[in-house]
């Protein structure tokens, strides 16, 4: 476990509130997350890997229904509950658990819930793509009868341009693209095939427009694992001219990425997938974002994945100190509270005197804060000394921990308050090991 989170470091189900930091779904497997903006919020809408309760998907991917997640901030995120499940769907085989990479948009006072699913009759083999419309972003949604004529595939993904025509994206035996009707729910064009793009397996494809320029990006094979990668063209329908690689293949193996794009408040975003509490079956994913950003030119500049991950983290919530910004080199692993709950997190465990963790955008406020508090653990005793960074970097608090093995909350008086927007480092200034679950100010 060590070893997979310094590798990642390097590479650098009810309703409720979910944190901040990646993964940023931590109340059950996510995976395939599109993300869209609606009404000043932002949705995703992914799919549900769940443990599989039939023999023949035991090692594959198992998903039943879906769920919808919103957020102002992209910092707390509210689990709306399930919007659509297998069962409910009249074309859908029942009990078939495909349920897999969904996609929404709105047009024409509607909300177009897009979604694959192996179709009754098949013996549980291919997919069609049907569609499910609603009044509002969370549902519910209604499904259509029949799926969408002359589309045999998965992973679809909707443009509606600034022109208002419409095109649906799939892919099945290569990268497909067809013209939708104004009703959404029919295709208005014959389905051709995406052309400029490498050779090798391609899936999951999302496409978005922006200064006049068509993205066409995708998870591909290009090694052993997929990575995500990127073409460009004039034409929503192309030709693309392939650029390069948005985020490289997963440095622990898990097999499968899938992303969308999408700016919100003037900054763009990739949501992408990891196994994070499944590091042992990467069937199991679990939604992550991280920054975007762009050349001058137009092109996409590589996304290092990070634990961290986006947001501001009010100083008075659980900072999760395993979610780092940066790490000292040595010294410092991050492992699971539980290895058999995974759902539980993780810790941070510094081993060496002068280890350290870098915890960034903190949200301190304007009222001073006069305590600090923990969850922590030491076999032997000692202390952590938490700082801001920066030119009037000052110490903040030092907190000593007694012997014990089991987790104690504890909590220490703070020296200097600080204001505003803040990033932490924190520090065993002690000569034995600490474990460090969270830190929170009062």
């Amino acid at each position: 476990m060590k070893k997979l989170f310094l590798l990642l470091a390097t590479a650098a189900a009810t309703t409720g509130m979910l944190q901040a930091q990646n993964p940023v779904i931590r109340n059950q497997f996510s995976a395939d997350p599109t993300a869209r903006v609606f009404n000043g919020k932002v949705y995703i809408y992914p799919s549900h890997d769940i443990p599989s309760p039939v023999k023949h998907l035991k090692e594959w991917f198992c998903m039943a229904d879906y769920h919808v997640f919103t957020s102002t901030n992209l910092t707390h995120w509210t689990d709306l509950g399930v919007i659509l499940s297998q069962n409910e769907i009249p074309w859908v085989q029942p009990d078939s658990y495909s349920m897999w990479a969904p996609e929404c948009v709105y047009k024409n006072e509607k909300y177009y819930f897009y979604f694959p699913s192996t179709p009754k009759g098949e013996g549980r083999r291919g997919f069609n793509i049907g569609v499910a419309t609603a009044d509002n972003p969370e549902g519910p949604f209604t499904p259509e009868a029949e799926p969408i004529k002359g589309i045999s595939g998965i992973d679809p993904c909707v443009l509606v341009d600034t022109d208002g025509e419409a095109y649906i994206y799939w892919s099945g035996r290569g990268m497909s693209v067809a013209k939708l009707k104004p009703n959404m729910k029919e295709l208005a064009s014959e389905p051709i095939q995406v052309q400029g793009l490498p050779e090798g397996f391609k899936e999951g494809p999302y496409v978005f427009k922006r200064n006049g320029k068509y993205y066409f990006t995708f998870p591909w094979v290009q090694d052993k694992t997929e990575n995500l990668a990127y073409a460009m063209g004039d034409s929503p329908m192309g030709p693309f001219t392939f650029k390069g690689i948005i985020m490289d293949e997963s440095p622990v193996g898990c097999w499968t990425n899938h992303h969308s794009i999408t700016e919100y408040n003037g900054q763009w975003y990739l949501f992408y997938h990891h196994n994070d509490y499944s590091p042992n079956f990467d069937k199991n994913r679990s939604v992550r974002i991280d920054s975007l950003f762009f050349n001058t030119d137009g092109t996409i500049k590589k996304v290092k994945p990070t634990l961290r991950g986006v947001g501001m983290t009010d100083a008075h919530s659980k900072i999760q100190l395993d979610r780092y910004s940066a790490i000292s080199p040595y010294g410092v692993s991050i492992d699971y509270l539980d290895p058999t709950d995974t759902f539980q997190g993780w810790q941070i465990l510094f081993h060496r005197t002068d280890t350290w963790a870098v915890y960034n955008n903190v949200d301190f406020g304007t009222a001073p804060v006069k305590q600090l508090k923990a969850r922590v653990r030491s076999e032997k005793g000692g202390t952590i000394t938490l700082q801001t960074i920066g030119d009037k970097g000052v110490t903040i608090a030092v907190l000593s921990v007694k012997p014990t093995g089991q987790w104690a909350e504890i909590s220490t008086s703070v020296r200097n308050a600080p204001k505003g927007v803040q990033s932490l480092k924190t520090i065993l200034t002690g000569e034995h090991p600490v474990a460090v679950d969270w830190i929170s100010f009062e």
